[in-house]
């Protein structure tokens, strides 16, 4: 399978709407509080019945200071004291979550995210790890997908290394830009030694696999500044990066009313840097896996997508499609059987039940089959960027082409548009296509509506 992509700016423009990043679907917007701990428990008690493997991912909301573009749950401050009440709570909530699955079934993928998972200390890491060995069946080599993201001002070689020793093989250095102008502009100040002793830190203590997140269309960021810093990124060669496009909605994260509207990049600019980013990448010789994503071609993510066994999910692209994920932490979300659940967001509601014993979940959604068969097909289409009717058929026991055929009917205009091909048996994303795959995928959501998708941000 070609992994390559075709840069098209007017397509990209006339194409360049709001909608959602499919990782989740229905997506959060469908949660709803009618879902409650009675429907996780019936959830996860079926999920067991299907011996499958388990992903776990674990939030630690806190952090130094606050970079002004960012959309994340956090809390920020600088009382490393706070940690201590919420991790009392995370363990709670561990033994908690642990109660309700076969203690047989293994740990296949591990993510610490924030926040700043690194803003709790040494002794800290320490013991959430223990706790969850103690209550989880973790892997004790490297065969799990075990990831922490990373924010290098706020850790060390030696912190590395005792992540390494912790059981952590993958992890992902938050970088943005090293203009310090930029930096400056989005209340980022990190230095090109913080990160470089971060990364070479991971290389050094074998880690299986480094992420390096850059943002696009922050203020004061130019086409050639942008390719400076990823030029001296590709000096070092990470094993994958995330190219992300800032997505500026001040009325829904206030902290970015911080930065001067005068000085965004125009939607021109934006697309330029993408473009030009887009091709040094794949001059260097890395391919695009898609939302965002390039890889190395032996990297295992793009090996799945050449494999179509690649999977998306609120972690990301990643190899275990087969997993029940069960997030813990304030703002978590889980993915158990059929059902997706979302803890309290707040730290004193996420405080309130786990200290009553309960979990901490306020919302969530039952999947009907309608909804399973979408997010099947969303997934194949967002994950591989083809999509053959029969392996749907034979799954779902329907006709393709006639359940979706008022689906099939608008995917003619991008058919047309030369961004996809459609025949009697499948659908194939052309290289044109790739970047606007979330365009494509929008056609099978059953859950827009006009003006819906305005709620998400711009698909480029």
């Amino acid at each position: 399978m070609e992994q390559g992509i075709q840069f098209d700016a007017d397509l990209i423009k006339r194409y360049n709407q709001s909608g959602p990043r499919y990782t989740s679907y229905p997506t959060a917007v469908q949660f709803d509080e009618s879902f409650g701990l009675a429907d996780y428990e019936a959830a996860a008690k079926r999920s067991n019945a299907l011996a499958r493997g388990l992903s776990l991912y674990f939030h630690i909301p806190f952090c130094d200071t606050i970079c002004f573009y960012c959309a994340c749950n956090k809390e920020w401050t600088r009382d490393r004291k706070k940690t201590t009440p919420y991790l009392e709570r995370l363990y709670k909530e561990i033994e908690l979550q642990a109660r309700l699955f076969d203690p047989n079934r293994k740990v296949e993928q591990l993510h610490w995210g924030g926040g700043t998972p690194t803003f709790i200390n040494h002794d800290e890491m320490r013991q959430l790890m223990a706790k969850t060995r103690e209550h989880f069946n973790l892997y004790d080599d490297d065969s799990g997908e075990y990831s922490i993201e990373i924010d290098p001002r706020e850790a060390t070689a030696k912190t590395i290394k005792l992540l390494r020793e912790l059981g952590f093989n993958r992890i992902s250095l938050g970088v943005q830009d090293f203009d310090p102008k930029v930096q400056k502009a989005v209340n980022r100040i990190q230095s090109e030694e913080q990160t470089f002793t971060v990364l070479n830190a991971a290389r050094d203590e074998g880690f299986l696999s480094v992420n390096v997140d850059l943002i696009y269309g922050l203020p004061l960021q130019t086409q050639a500044s942008f390719l400076q810093t990823l030029d001296k990124l590709l000096e070092v060669e990470p094993d994958r990066f995330s190219i992300f496009n800032y997505a500026h909605m001040p009325a829904m994260f206030p902290t970015q009313k911080k930065m001067h509207e005068e000085d965004m990049p125009s939607p021109d600019q934006k697309l330029a840097i993408l473009q030009a980013t887009t091709e040094r990448l794949l001059a260097a010789g890395y391919v695009y896996i898609g939302m965002d994503h390039f890889a190395k071609p032996d990297d295992e993510l793009a090996v799945a997508q050449r494999n179509e066994t690649l999977y998306r999910n609120f972690q990301g692209y990643s190899t275990h499609a087969d997993c029940d994920l069960v997030g813990m932490g304030a703002t978590s979300i889980s993915l158990i059987d059929n059902t997706y659940s979302q803890n309290y967001k707040g730290l004193d509601d996420y405080y309130a039940p786990i200290d009553a014993g309960k979990l901490a979940i306020f919302r969530g959604v039952q999947l009907t089959e309608d909804d399973e068969l979408r997010r099947n097909v969303i997934t194949r289409l967002i994950s591989h960027f083809h999509l053959n009717f029969e392996t749907v058929n034979q799954q779902w026991s329907i006709r393709f082409n006639e359940y979706f055929a008022k689906e099939l009917k608008m995917l003619t205009v991008f058919a047309h548009d030369g961004l996809l091909t459609i025949d009697d048996q499948d659908i194939y994303i052309t290289a044109k296509g790739r970047l606007l795959i979330r365009n494509i995928c929008m056609m099978f959501d059953a859950y827009l509506t006009s003006g819906s998708s305005n709620r998400f941000s711009k698909v480029i």
